[in-house]
């Protein structure tokens, strides 16, 4: 899939959602968090790794400084993997390992007042493109753990870092803080958690972690 991938670097970013895919009335989004281990041994072992030793890469908003990790839509044409490689080279113009996916998480546009099922993966970065389709509108930064959290601008990114994290630190847990949650069934087998709370930006009102 790495050839795959990087001939989509001198292409242009795809736009429109002719393609989209939908399910139970959610725009399905897919997304990365791209990151690299600050060692010199030249293979490291995810098990010898602690946070202090990660890095991880964010992009800006095509529209604000806000920083974020890179996602897009999940189109018909794709398989999930291909499509969260696509919209981190397109975005931040990354290429290296897709790892298992860290969950799904619900959110709602503010700009098109719809809700979307955001599925994000670990990425581990093998190389970094001088040019890529988006260089030109986006901002990418590499950053501690820590500094990631505190400037990532959405919170359903930030709980897909915290199990991102966890995989690192077991200790490192999210925040247990007493939060309202509010539980509905989007399926018969299956039940989706809403955390509600609102945020300034153009994007997450709501969201949620499908259990």
């Amino acid at each position: 899939m790495t050839m795959q991938i990087k001939k989509l670097g001198s292409l242009p970013s795809r736009t429109g959602r002719h393609l989209q895919r939908y399910s139970q009335g959610f725009r399905h989004v897919v997304g990365c968090i791209p990151y690299r281990i600050r060692k010199t041994d030249d293979s490291p072992q995810i098990h010898e790794t602690s946070i202090d030793d990660l890095e991880v890469l964010l992009i800006s908003s095509q529209k604000s400084p806000r920083m974020m990790f890179p996602k897009g839509g999940w189109e018909l044409d794709e398989d999930i993997e291909l499509a969260a490689s696509r919209e981190t080279l397109e975005e931040a113009g990354v290429i290296g390992s897709l790892e298992d996916k860290l969950g799904e998480w619900i959110f709602k546009s503010n700009s098109q007042d719809t809700f979307n099922m955001g599925s994000m993966f670990p990425l581990f970065v093998t190389e970094e493109l001088d040019v890529w389709p988006e260089k030109d509108v986006r901002q990418r930064v590499w950053m501690m753990v820590n500094e990631a959290r505190d400037v990532c601008a959405h919170s359903w990114m930030k709980d897909a870092l915290e199990a991102f994290v966890c995989q690192f630190s077991p200790q490192q847990r999210v925040d247990e803080n007493p939060r309202s949650i509010l539980q509905i069934r989007a399926t018969p087998n299956q039940q989706i958690m809403i955390e509600n709370e609102r945020e300034s930006g153009d994007e997450v009102v709501d969201r949620c972690l499908i259990s």
